[in-house]
Formats: C-alpha cells, sequence, structure tokens
C-alpha cells in the first residue's frame, strides 16, 4: 500500500487521467454509486485493483448522473472487454430510505455527506443506461446489492416480490458475494475472446438461459435444485418461504449445487460458490497498492462520512457463521471465516501508523463479528457435510474452533505498535461465544475479554442482544439473554478491577418477526431494571434475502412453514418502537394507556413506579 495522493498512483475516473496513463481506451469500465475511494474496504476499489493486477486497463466512473444528458456514462466511450456495475457498498434502497421508508438527507458514501448522487435501484438504473448507449457492450454486475437480489426478492420498498435483478437490469452476468476470484476468471476468459454472453461455468455467478416453453430439458451435468418459479412465487407465499430455505442452505455448503429457477421468459442459472478463500489469497487482495485515500476530484468538496469512519480502521477477517435472521453477511460473504494473516495485518498497522495525519488511534480492528477471528472446523469434513445456517445457534457446534488466542495475540501486537496509542474494537462482539459449557469466561475466552475490555473499548463497548423475550430471539437466531446478564457482570468487575470507568453499550431491534408489544415492553422492563435509557436501537427493515425479509412478506417461517405474526402496518411498527423510550415525557402516557389496553398493570408499575 502507498499513501499517495498522485493521479497515475490510482485509478483513471476521467478521459484526461485516461490520457495521462497513456492509454487508447480502457478493457473494464466499473460505474459504482458510491464516490470513488481507493481503500480495501470499499468494494469498487478491490475489483478494480484485482482487475490491474491482471494486467489490464481499468477505469472507474463513480456516481455518475442519470438525470442529465448522460455525458457521466460516455465520457469514457466503452471498454474492450465489459462494462462493470455496483450500487457500492450499500443496497441503494437502504442507503436511500428509513426503517419507516422516509427518505434521507444524507448519504455515507458522497463528498460532504450529500444525498441525491446516485438514483434508487442503482444497479438497474446504470445497466439499462448503458445498454441503450452500448447495446453491443456486456455488463457484469456485481456488489451487494446485485449479490441479494439474485434470485426473486421481496423488495421492501416497493412492498412486493421481484425477479431477480439479472433479469430485469438487462445486464449479461451476475457475480454474488465477495468477486474478486469471479471478476478475476471472468476478465481472463473475456481477455481470450471468450464472449461475456457464453460464460457460464465461473462459480459465484449468477447467468441467464432461454426458456422455451414444452421443450423437453436434457438432465442438468451438475447437481441442481430447482426453485419454484418466479410465477409461482407471485401465486403462492408459502413457496416463495420454501425457496428460500434452499437459497440459504446452499449459499453457506462447501459443496453447493447449482440453483435454478425459471423467471417470465429465462432461466436463472445460480452457480455454487468459490472453494473458499486462502489465507495466502485474502493476503494478496488487502496487500494491493492502495492509495487508501478518496480521489483528489473529492477535494474542497466536504468529507466523505464512510471513509472517515474507517480511514484507520483494519478489517482482519470476512465472513460471519452467526446466521442471524435479519442479516445479510452470511447471504454475501459465506458463513466460512476466511481470516488475515497475522504477518498481513500488522503489515497493515505499520501502513497505518505512518500515515501523515494519523494521531495514534486505530478506529477498530474488527470484521463482520469482531470475535471470530482464526475460528474454523476442526474437521473440514464434518463442514463438507453441514446444512445449519449458524455455527453457534442454537448452541456452539462441537466441530467450532472458538480459541480467541490468535486475536489475543493481534490485539496485544497492535497496541504494541509504538505509533499505537490506541487500537479500539468498533465491530461488535458475540459475547455468547465466550462461555464455556459451564457458563463461565475462563481460560482463553477470559484472556481475551480482559484483554478487549481493559485496552480495546473507547469508553463505549457495543454488543448487540437484539431483543431480551426467548421467544423472539429464537427467530433471531440470537442467544438467550441470560448470556448478557452475565457478560454485563464480567464487564463491569474487570473495569472495576483496573479502576475504568467504560459503558456497555446493547443494540435491540424492534417489529422483527415474532416481536409483539407485549414482548417490546418485557424488553422495556428488563433494560430499565438494568439501568439502561436505550439509544443504539431500530425498527427492522427487511432486507432482501434474509429470514426477516421471508417471514414479513409471506408470514410464514421458511424452515418450519409454520405462521409467524409480524408487525406491517405503520402503527403496529411505531408502538414497538415508542417502548424503547419509555423514559421520555412524551412516550409516558401512550405507553401506559397501550399497557392497560393490554391489560398489563404489572409492566405499568415496572416502567414507571
Amino acid at each position: 500500500m502507498k499513501y499517495s495522493n498522485s493521479i497515475t498512483d490510482r485509478l483513471p475516473t476521467s478521459k484526461k487521467e485516461i490520457n495521462e496513463f497513456g492509454w487508447d481506451e480502457a478493457d473494464v469500465i466499473l460505474f459504482s454509486g458510491d464516490a470513488y475511494i481507493d481503500h480495501p474496504a470499499f468494494g469498487v476499489a478491490v475489483i478494480g485493483r484485482i482487475l490491474e493486477k491482471a494486467d489490464l486497463r481499468v477505469a472507474i466512473v463513480p456516481q455518475p448522473n442519470w438525470r442529465d444528458d448522460l455525458r457521466d456514462f460516455k465520457k469514457l466511450g466503452k471498454p474492450r472487454l465489459f462494462f462493470g456495475v455496483t450500487a457500492g457498498n450499500m443496497d441503494s434502497m437502504i442507503n436511500h430510505y428509513t426503517a419507516n421508508k422516509r427518505l434521507r438527507s444524507n448519504d455515507a458514501y458522497t463528498a460532504g455527506g450529500k444525498a441525491g448522487f446516485r438514483p434508487d435501484y442503482a444497479v438497474s438504473v446504470y445497466s439499462k443506461i448503458l445498454k441503450k448507449l452500448y447495446p453491443e457492450t456486456p455488463i457484469v454486475i456485481g456488489g451487494i446489492e446485485a449479490s441479494l437480489r439474485r434470485l426473486t426478492h421481496f423488495d421492501y420498498w416497493s412492498d412486493k416480490l421481484k425477479p431477480s435483478v439479472l433479469v430485469e437490469s438487462g445486464a449479461d452476468l451476475l457475480v454474488y458475494g465477495n468477486g474478486e476470484k469471479s471478476i478475476a476468471e471472468i476478465a481472463r476468459l473475456a481477455d481470450r475472446g471468450v464472449p461475456v454472453t457464453s460464460i457460464k461455468n465461473v462459480p459465484q455467478t449468477v447467468f441467464l438461459t432461454d426458456y422455451v416453453p414444452n421443450l423437453k430439458r436434457a438432465k442438468p451435468k451438475y447437481p441442481t435444485i430447482f426453485l419454484y418459479s418466479h410465477e409461482d412465487c407471485l401465486k403462492d407465499k408459502k413457496k416463495f418461504a420454501e425457496n428460500f430455505k434452499q437459497i440459504e442452505i446452499q449459499s453457506n455448503m462447501i459443496h453447493a449445487k447449482i440453483l435454478e429457477q425459471k423467471t417470465g421468459e429465462y432461466y436463472v442459472n445460480v452457480n455454487p460458490p468459490f472453494p473458499e478463500t486462502t489465507e495466502k489469497e485474502i493476503d494478496s487482495f488487502y496487500d494491493l497498492p492502495y492509495t487508501r485515500l478518496p480521489h483528489p476530484k473529492y477535494k474542497n468538496k466536504g468529507n466523505i462520512p464512510a471513509f472517515e469512519m474507517i480511514k484507520f480502521s483494519i478489517n482482519l477477517h470476512r465472513g460471519c457463521f452467526g446466521g442471524c435472521s435479519f442479516c445479510t453477511i452470511s447471504a454475501h460473504q459465506g458463513k466460512f471465516v476466511v481470516s488475515r494473516s497475522q504477518k498481513s495485518i500488522l503489515r497493515e498497522v505499520n501502513e497505518v501508523a505512518n500515515m501523515p495525519d494519523f494521531k495514534g488511534t486505530i478506529s477498530d480492528l474488527g470484521g463482520p463479528s469482531a470475535n471470530m477471528y482464526k475460528m474454523p472446523g476442526y474437521d473440514l469434513s464434518i463442514c463438507e457435510k453441514c446444512k445449519r445456517p449458524s455455527c453457534i445457534y442454537p448452541s456452539i457446534c462441537f466441530n467450532l474452533n472458538t480459541d480467541h488466542s490468535c486475536l489475543t495475540e493481534v490485539y496485544k501486537k497492535t497496541r504494541k505498535h509504538p505509533k499505537v496509542k490506541h487500537a479500539f474494537i468498533g465491530s461488535g462482539i458475540r459475547y455468547d461465544m465466550l462461555f464455556n459449557s459451564k457458563g463461565q469466561i475462563a481460560g482463553d475466552k477470559a484472556e481475551y475479554s480482559k484483554e478487549l475490555i481493559k485496552y480495546h473499548v473507547s469508553g463505549r463497548l457495543k454488543v448487540a442482544p437484539e431483543h431480551t423475550e426467548e421467544n423472539v430471539l429464537k427467530i433471531m437466531r440470537k442467544p438467550t439473554f441470560n448470556y448478557f446478564y452475565k457478560f454485563k457482570k464480567f464487564f463491569e468487575k474487570v473495569n472495576q478491577e483496573e479502576n475504568l470507568n467504560q459503558q456497555i453499550i446493547p443494540y435491540f431491534i424492534s417489529s422483527h418477526p415474532g416481536s409483539t408489544a407485549t414482548d417490546m415492553a418485557e424488553l422495556a422492563a428488563k433494560t430499565k431494571k438494568l439501568d439502561f435509557k436505550l439509544e443504539q436501537v431500530q425498527d427492522l427493515t427487511p432486507t432482501p434475502m434474509t429470514v426477516a425479509a421471508v417471514i414479513y412478506y409471506s408470514g410464514y417461517h421458511p424452515y418450519t412453514l409454520k405462521k409467524v405474526y409480524t408487525a406491517r402496518s405503520k402503527d403496529q411498527k411505531l408502538t414497538q418502537r415508542m417502548f424503547f423510550f419509555w423514559y421520555k415525557k412524551e412516550y409516558r402516557q401512550k405507553i401506559k394507556d397501550k399497557l392497560f389496553n393490554m391489560k398489563r398493570k404489572d409492566l405499568v408499575k415496572k416502567l414507571f413506579s
């Protein structure tokens, strides 16, 4: 990595910059809904650097204007091989709207935090424009928006099922998940003259084949699961729920099957994921020559909030084996954790520590869940057969190595760097993984927990119990709230022993499938007893390709096909949310009235006595 702001040290974004590189044309042009930040935390920068490493000429068009004469889509002409399109690091709809579907007034991935620099459904909008302007040039779509919409999915913002974004966008190929290996192979084949429209055997890609009525199809060469068609799902919500179980299982298997779904005039074909990324491979992705800076074009346009947040942070691993019902991480990155080597991490620590504006604080040494580093299965042959969506729910798998020693060592070595004053853990931790079979924090977990609490908490430690009630936690795939009580007690004990004044900050969700107003009232009472006035809370946003979204839309749990209550109306959702704020005067009478109507005077007493 090199901390540099020279034009030719980053990928070009304009015709002028392409000329400075001495190119006649680009081989691949990437369009992104985010501002261009040449940093390993931003997907389009990683993909650009991967293609550059393959000796391809790569240009990036960040946040093109789709409202004017489309000059941003024309300014670099057409690439020799293909266009790449991504909405950016977030689904554009989550980026734009709150859980109550109100338009947000800011965008963390834009200079100055300004809103309005990307369209709704950015992948489809960009792709349709490019197809109209350059109908003969292939388009490959990827990133989280495309990844989570690769098959029939529930779209919360239009409140309906939508077909695969590959069909809707008119693109030629879709890469799902972390796409380094897929895009490198696609580019290699395209560079050899293989038409992108003919590429159908690259792992972790989605492609279309034509549907021909009444044609008897040959038996597939590879193991294939035939999902209910998009049209079947539109007619029958239970079939949509049944589909999801197959999709989630195959997304998280080492030896997955092909998924196929008829959608209108096409079959949508989802190839299995790549074999697990190796330590050497993930190190190579992070060791590419990023400048770690926003493009100079954003100078004097204000800070980019997302960059400021991760500027001095370091990612240790990818993937998450938690499998939470509301979370998209395993659907996108997979449940098998891929960890960087200690050598690669410490090399990046040194790069960050030597930045000109580094003041001594690393804001996060983490990952999707902070404490899953270097935790594979003991016996891979058992993992190869496993169909569990979570390795730690309903209980921690006997085959999962939860030893925290490697992570503790990384923490210790990082804080001992001569230029590092603080190395905080900003990612949430899974505290349920710290307890042994006797319900105690001991051994390597105790050593880790003490190291964490003593040296790596910036005054507030984030944890995410998400709810207090067992019936809701079961649907969430989260552990019993009893673990939170125990961890809080341990946290306070270490603080007392070390003479520290730190807080534990729990995160909670309202309106999750299975949660009722009574459950939320119980949550309020239990957190009040713990002396919390909750701040880190959110109303559920049903995100594509999650269990929660499937239940929200269909009413059925995809694994049991039993009906599950879900708050859907605005009134129901606001009622659940207000219980978080029992301590605010404006909600007191409303909560009392609601509890009296529910005949729960006991809860009125607990909250307001």
